[in-house]
């Protein structure tokens, strides 16, 4: 096994990581990136750290003033699982909309959760092209559907198959829900109607 080595003094500075993550991204268990730069990248280290906890070794080869060497090894396959947050504070976050996210790099997932006020909706629209599951955390409400509405309550599992009609109305008690679905470019954005 050999390291590959880059230097990125040359490179411009909005290229630097993701030309490291990629070349980190193809090697093997075992092997290494030998960054050269000016400077101590902690930010970078900071992203390594939030993206592959204990899957990677970060070793200063040198370090002095204009001219560091690290050298990045792979140590693990895949990132570790891991975890992302908490729903309960989430929803304690705030108002309507996006109470949070996915937003790890790399996934094959996307997942929001959705917070509408008591009263609110998001209008009727079509899917796009991935089916959605949904579980509802709080509430309850109404989706709607080509057929009908659908009465859901916390605890609901809800299938959206793709480019279904769909709409949701928020219940007295404001309707909560977890989104999760094959990752797509951009990621989903919903913007909750304002409360009737």
């Amino acid at each position: 096994m050999s390291d590959v080595t880059i230097d990125v003094r040359e490179i411009a500075k909005p290229q630097r990581h993701p030309k490291i993550f990629g070349l980190f991204d193809g090697l093997g268990v075992g092997e290494a990136v030998i960054l050269i730069n000016d400077h101590d990248p902690r930010h970078l280290h900071d992203q390594f750290e939030e993206r592959n906890p204990g899957g990677y070794e970060w070793e200063y080869l040198v370090r002095e003033r204009g001219d560091y060497r690290i050298r990045i090894g792979k140590t693990l396959g895949a990132p570790v699982p891991r975890r992302l947050g908490n729903t309960a504070a989430a929803l304690a976050g705030g108002g309507p909309g996006v109470a949070w996210q996915l937003d790890v790099p790399d996934r094959g997932l996307d997942s929001n959760v959705i917070t509408i006020a008591p009263g609110g909706g998001i209008g009727e629209h079509t899917g796009a092209e991935v089916d959605v599951l949904i579980h509802v955390l709080a509430g309850g409400g109404t989706l709607g559907t080509a057929t009908g509405p659908v009465e859901v309550t916390a605890g609901d599992l809800l299938w959206l198959p793709k480019g279904s009609r769909r709409s949701f109305s928020a219940g007295v008690a404001g309707l909560s829900y977890l989104t999760v679905h094959t990752h797509r470019e951009p990621t989903l954005t919903i913007t909750p109607a304002a409360g009737r």
